[in-house]
């Protein structure tokens, strides 16, 4: 026995898990394979149709509309990292994954995560040189630019998603093999974890923190800026197409963020919640971006929705 009463050996730590997401809803589990499914292959079938237009149409080979695209480029990976073992599981009571498995299955919802984040900056960064700086957007927003952009978003992910997915490789997972979630989530894998896991807590949260924190101010010091220089643009239209733009992208981040804040503040303060009601809240933090940005920029993006319009209806909006 360990000094914390557990009764598990430290030097046997299980290769092979079990997911059994929703535990209390395994007897309906059947009735939701049909609308994540739909979910699912919404979210796939949405963001690709926004994709393909920015692709197939010249005029929108911007880096405002190709930023647009990568984003939810990124959706459609973070859903399929998700779902189609979320089905899985839904479909059998107990969802079998190895540590390797799971593993992957982490890295790559942190990952696309982050890039979400970082996107997200680079969008910031493209609105505030158009709207600040109008005359020299042309001469600033280079294709070598976007690439530089790419190439610190993939970084920056990479550096904080592979230190969690290394360090936690490193754990002892003694205390049972069923992990309570529908994926392999940081926090889901260390509550199954033995030992001293008082730095792998203290990191995950710290990186969290300073990730979020940092992308915050600098968003939020961004769009003060962009909306400020909007306002004092002299024509009306200008104005308002301007402002609309950055409504949409703030509609984004509010989504990615506040969706996210929420999951935290219940893993971390609300204990007595039910494990159902956590994961369910991790549902909606990892879809929920994916479901609703295609639509946000398909509809409130006037050039995306009129290519949209035309080449499925025929007829382009006003």
């Amino acid at each position: 026995m360990d000094e914390d009463g557990n009764t598990s050996i430290f030097n046997i730590s299980y290769t092979n898990f079990l997911l059994v997401g929703f535990p209390r809803l395994q007897e309906c589990r059947s009735l939701l394979v049909l609308p994540f499914t739909l979910l699912y292959v919404t979210i796939i079938s949405t963001n690709a149709l926004v994709i393909h237009t920015v692709v197939a149409q010249r005029n929108l080979h911007q880096p405002m509309y190709v930023l647009i695209a990568l984003l939810l480029a990124v959706n459609i990976c973070a859903a399929t990292a998700v779902m189609p073992k979320m089905l899985e599981g839904f479909v059998h009571y107990a969802n079998p994954i190895s540590l390797h498995g799971c593993l992957t299955q982490m890295f790559f919802i942190y990952f696309t995560l982050l890039l979400d984040y970082n996107l997200l900056l680079a969008m910031a960064l493209d609105r505030y040189v158009a709207i600040c700086h109008p005359l020299r957007y042309t001469d600033l927003m280079t294709s070598h630019l976007l690439c530089l952009l790419a190439f610190f978003a993939l970084t920056r992910s990479l550096g904080v998603a592979v230190p969690l997915v290394v360090l936690t490789a490193q754990a002892q997972f003694c205390r049972t093999a069923v992990i309570q979630h529908f994926t392999c989530e940081y926090i889901a894998l260390l509550s199954i974890a033995c030992g001293d896991l008082t730095f792998n807590n203290q990191l995950g949260l710290a990186m969290r923190l300073v990730t979020v924190t940092f992308d915050l101010v600098l968003l939020g010091a961004s769009y003060t800026r962009i909306i400020y220089a909007a306002f004092r643009i002299s024509s009306g239209g200008a104005r308002a197409k301007a402002l609309h733009t950055c409504g949409s992208h703030l509609l984004v981040i509010l989504t990615i963020y506040l969706s996210g804040l929420s999951t935290s503040i219940v893993f971390r303060v609300a204990k007595t919640v039910s494990q159902d009601v956590q994961n369910l809240l991790s549902a909606t933090y990892l879809l929920l971006p994916g479901a609703l940005n295609p639509l946000i920029y398909g509809v409130r993006t006037r050039e995306i929705r009129q290519h949209i319009e035309k080449m499925l209806c025929g007829k382009e909006s006003p």
